[in-house]
């Protein structure tokens, strides 16, 4: 596995930065941060620009978006002003935020596409079997077909009761 570039304390580096892999940022970046793998910035790092990757860990500030492709982790001593975009984002007690939040996959991901084209009733052979087939509910007896009060509900005598009550009517 590789290691992750890093950026170290009391480092600026002004421009976009763009990579395969990782990195972990401690200075702070003046631009765009954006890279395959997954971004660390330290308590005292601060970006000034979007933050893309895999995972998305803050500790620091950042004033920009946000994105992460699995997830982001928002520390209790970060200062976020910017929308959060990520299937996944946790953000600990005394954490600062200041956007909008998104719990999707970010817009340029494969699910993301899949996600926003529209929707088409599945074909029969593409239904699911976990799921219940949803029939349309018709009353049997539609209260229209009814005349007059409803039935009454008579319970079945049993054996013993039944012969009781028919000695009685034949005055035994």
């Amino acid at each position: 596995m590789a290691e992750a570039s890093v950026i170290g304390q009391g480092t600026v580096v002004r421009g976009n930065v763009r990579g395969e892999g990782s990195i972990e940022i401690y200075g702070r970046v003046d631009g765009n941060v954006i890279v395959t793998g997954d971004v660390t910035l330290g308590e005292n790092a601060s970006v000034h620009g979007d933050v893309s990757g895999a995972r998305v860990s803050v500790g620091g500030a950042v004033t920009g978006d946000l994105t992460g492709s699995e997830a982001v982790l928002i520390e209790r001593a970060a200062q976020i002003t910017g929308d959060i975009t990520a299937p996944r984002v946790g953000i600990e007690e005394g954490a600062r935020v200041r956007g909008a939040l998104r719990t999707d996959e970010p817009s340029g991901s494969p699910a993301a596409r899949t996600a926003s084209e529209p929707r088409r009733a599945p074909r029969p052979s593409e239904a699911r079997t976990s799921e219940p087939a949803r029939l349309p509910v018709r009353a049997l007896n539609p209260p229209a077909a009814r005349k007059g009060p409803p039935a009454p509900v008579v319970p079945a005598l049993r054996g013993t009761v039944a012969r009781k009550k028919k000695a009685k009517t034949q005055g035994r």
